[in-house]
């Protein structure tokens, strides 16, 4: 296949821990590959090294998803290289603790603006060029089982996945049938010394399934909404069985 016939695959936050593992095992699948990052340029570097091992035409952009600007920027430079978009996935995402009742505004806006406004108008901005096209392509966002739960410690952030669930099937409805928006709610995938670490037993105690999630769990459901053509507007939680508890 031409690199102008490969499917492509638009991906915020593409060098984060999850992220990445998407972008790579995606550009294996055959997929080009474009992400964003946010700080890091080196690891996204890194990330596109090693995703230009499988599809060379792949690229990358800064992006501070919270800032409109950055996310219509972001996209002038993809559509100046590629010329359609199968599958958006919105990843980007920011992750703490946030006490009440000391919560700040900085705080708010610091979770509430990336998660939530950053996730919009991606979701808008992409939809605006898939819409166009003759083919049905698909809106993938990246949510939390926190959606179904009560964090005390986390109230913006739930909040913010929360909505970002409701956006999922608000435009999973507006965009049908030409587009497929769903999401993927991931559990305790990994494991992240910042706010998960510790014994193995104490963090699956409340996992049915008894283990941990590997990102390899989260994209057999992302390759399933890609094969998929009669799923909009899900939530797909990919949590071992947390939830029954």
């Amino acid at each position: 296949m031409a690199a102008s016939e490969k499917k492509v695959c638009f991906i915020t936050g593409g060098s984060g821990r999850l992220g990445s593992e998407i972008a790579i095992s995606l550009a294996q699948k055959g997929y080009s590959i474009f992400f964003t990052y946010n700080m890091s340029r080196g690891k996204a570097e890194e990330v596109l090294d090693i995703v230009r091992a499988f599809a060379p035409e792949s690229a990358m952009a800064q992006c501070n998803v919270s800032k409109v600007a950055d996310i219509e920027k972001a996209f002038r430079t993809f559509t100046g290289k590629f010329k359609r978009l199968d599958l958006l996935i919105a990843s980007a995402s920011n992750f703490y603790s946030a006490t009440l009742p000391d919560i700040t505004e900085s705080e708010w806006e610091s979770l509430v603006d990336t998660n939530l406004k950053g996730t919009f108008f991606t979701m808008q901005t992409g939809a605006r060029i898939m819409k166009k096209q003759s083919f049905v392509s698909r809106i993938i966002t990246m949510t939390d089982i926190s959606a179904d739960l009560v964090w005390q410690g986390f109230a913006p952030y739930t909040a913010s996945k929360t909505a970002v669930q409701h956006l999922t099937k608000v435009f999973a409805k507006a965009f049908a049938p030409d587009i497929l928006v769903n999401s993927i709610a991931p559990g305790t995938v990994t494991i992240n010394p910042e706010w998960n670490n510790g014994p193995e037993e104490e963090l699956t105690k409340n996992i049915p399934l008894r283990r941990i999630g590997q990102p390899s769990d989260i994209m057999e459901a992302i390759l399933f909404l890609t094969a998929s053509s009669y799923v909009t507007g899900q939530v797909i939680n990919v949590e071992g069985g947390r939830l029954l508890n």
